[in-house]
């Protein structure tokens, strides 16, 4: 099993616009950011731990700006906190071991999928592709992409 964490390492090999929406709980620019159309088949981990988040699999267009899931691929690395800050109440994930503010959890996704969309900063991921899963330390991970469902 391996081991996510923060480190003065993994921050530092940052971008000021990586270090500012994980680290200081930011939003990036919304339809401007790496992964909002990004379609290709792989897993999405947290910038700075490399715990592993969402999958493509789970990925849809909600239109926001901003990546959307509906789900995290382990539901106990993404933790929730209530966020009352700019005049409105939301709920925040982040990562577990990372710490990472991520985006934030609303009610509206799709009713066949839970009813759930992560809006994720792209800011505070990096994308695995399928093809790489392995080499990359995630081999476990692939027979999620295996199943019915991902074809």
């Amino acid at each position: 099993m391996s081991t996510y964490r923060k480190t003065p390492e993994a921050l530092s090999r940052l971008t000021p616009e990586q270090y500012r929406v994980t680290q200081e709980a930011a939003t990036e620019r919304p339809f401007d950011n790496a992964y909002n159309d990004h379609r290709d088949p792989g897993l999405y981990v947290d910038i700075v731990s490399g715990e592993p988040l969402f999958t493509s699999l789970d990925k849809f267009d909600s239109h926001c700006g901003w990546p959307s899931f509906t789900r995290p691929v382990q539901p106990e690395r993404v933790i929730e906190h209530r966020d009352d800050s700019h005049g409105m109440s939301r709920v925040e994930v982040r990562s577990r071991d990372g710490d990472s503010h991520l985006g934030h959890v609303f009610p509206d996704g799709p009713r066949d999928a839970g009813g759930l969309r992560y809006c994720i900063n792209s800011a505070s991921l990096r994308f695995i592709p399928l093809d790489q899963l392995e080499s990359e330390g995630y081999g476990d991970y692939r027979k999620l992409f295996d199943t019915p469902q991902a074809s």
